[in-house]
C-alpha cells in the first residue's frame, strides 16, 4: 500500500512538473510580448537636444504554438519626417507574428537626429535582437529586416552599410554582427538622386554632397555579401515609383544575391493589409511562400 502511494506521489510530481515546463514554455513568448526595448538606454550617439522621441524597440510576439525562431526588426515609412508606426509598423508586426515570426517595431529617429542617425538605430536594433537572442528566443542566424517607403531606404541601408564606420554607435555592441539575413523591401525608397526626394531632403539636406547621395543609394552599394531580399511594389505608386525596386532587384542580380520581386499594377503607395487592391491584396501570401521557401518559417529542431 506504502509502494503505490509512493508510486502516485512520484507519478503526480512528475506529470506537475511536466504541465509547470509545458506551461513555462508556452508562457514564453507571452512574456515578451509588447516589451519596450530602449535601442540607445545611455543616450544615443550624438544625439541632439529636441530631436524626437528616444529609439525603441517594440516586440510583438508570435502566436500561441507557432514560434519559428525567426525574428524581424520591422522599421515603418514617412519620409524620415515621421513614423507610420501603427500602419507600416504594428500591423506588419502583427501579420508576421501569425506566421511566428518575433517581430520588433522599431521606431528609429528622423533626420532632424542626424544624416546617419536611423542608420545607427536600425543596426543596433539587429545588434541588440542577435545579442539577446536567447532571451528573446530566437535564433541569431534569422534576423531580418522589413522596411516600407523610406523604412524600405532604412532596411535596404542596413543589408548594404553594415560594416560602415558610420553605423556604429560605440561601446561593445557594435563588435556583434549587424548584418541581417534578410530584407523585406515594401515600395522602398532607393536611390537618393531626385533632388525632388522627401526622404533626401529630410536625411541629406538640400544640397548634399555627391559622395553622401552614392553611399546612400543602395543600389550603389550591393555587394555579393547583401542578404537575400524580397521586393514588392506598386506599378501605379507615385510616390516612390517602382523603378526603385527594379534598380535594387538589377543590382542585386548583377552581385549574384537570391532575390524575389513582385510587382502588382495597382495598389499605390503604402499597401498595408487592405483587401481591395486586386491582386496586390495578396502580397502577404506571396510573402509567407518567400519565407518558406527559404526554410524562414520552419520550426526549429527540438
Amino acid at each position: 500500500m506504502r509502494i503505490a502511494s509512493s508510486l502516485f506521489l512520484i507519478t503526480t510530481l512528475v506529470a506537475v512538473s511536466a504541465g509547470r515546463a509545458g506551461a513555462q514554455a508556452q508562457d514564453a513568448p507571452a512574456a515578451i510580448d509588447r516589451m519596450v526595448v530602449p535601442v540607445w538606454p545611455d543616450g544615443a550617439p550624438g544625439a541632439k537636444g529636441g530631436a524626437g522621441a528616444p529609439s525603441r524597440l517594440t516586440i510583438y510576439a508570435p502566436v500561441v504554438d507557432r514560434a519559428n525562431g525567426t525574428a524581424v526588426v520591422v522599421c515603418p515609412g514617412g519620409a524620415y519626417r515621421f513614423l507610420a508606426t501603427e500602419r507600416e509598423g504594428v500591423q506588419y508586426a502583427q501579420w508576421l507574428a501569425t506566421l511566428g515570426v518575433t517581430a520588433f517595431v522599431l521606431e528609429y529617429r528622423l533626420g532632424d537626429a542626424g544624416t546617419f542617425a536611423p542608420l545607427q538605430d536600425v543596426l543596433r536594433a539587429v545588434r541588440i535582437v542577435r545579442s539577446r537572442a536567447a532571451e528573446f528566443r530566437i535564433r541569431p542566424d534569422r534576423i531580418g529586416v522589413m522596411g516600407s517607403s523610406a523604412g524600405g531606404h532604412l532596411a535596404a541601408s542596413a543589408g548594404t552599410l553594415y560594416q560602415r564606420p558610420e553605423g556604429r554607435g560605440g561601446g561593445p555592441l557594435d563588435e556583434v554582427s549587424g548584418r541581417p539575413d534578410f530584407l523585406i523591401l515594401m515600395y522602398p525608397v532607393i536611390p537618393l538622386t531626385n533632388p525632388e526626394s522627401g526622404s533626401r531632403y529630410s536625411l541629406l539636406g538640400e544640397n548634399p554632397a555627391p559622395e553622401l547621395v552614392e553611399l546612400l543609394s543602395p543600389d550603389r552599394q550591393v555587394t555579393k555579401t547583401t542578404p537575400p531580399t524580397l521586393l514588392i511594389h506598386a506599378q501605379d505608386d507615385e510616390l516612390a515609383p517602382v523603378e526603385n525596386s527594379i534598380l535594387f532587384y538589377q543590382a542585386l542580380t548583377r552581385a549574384g544575391v537570391p532575390a524575389e520581386m513582385y510587382l502588382f499594377e495597382r495598389g499605390g503607395h503604402g499597401l498595408g493589409l487592405q483587401t481591395a487592391l486586386g491582386a496586390a491584396s495578396d502580397w502577404p501570401r506571396r510573402a509567407e511562400e518567400w519565407l518558406r521557401g527559404r526554410r524562414l518559417l520552419a520550426a526549429p529542431a527540438r
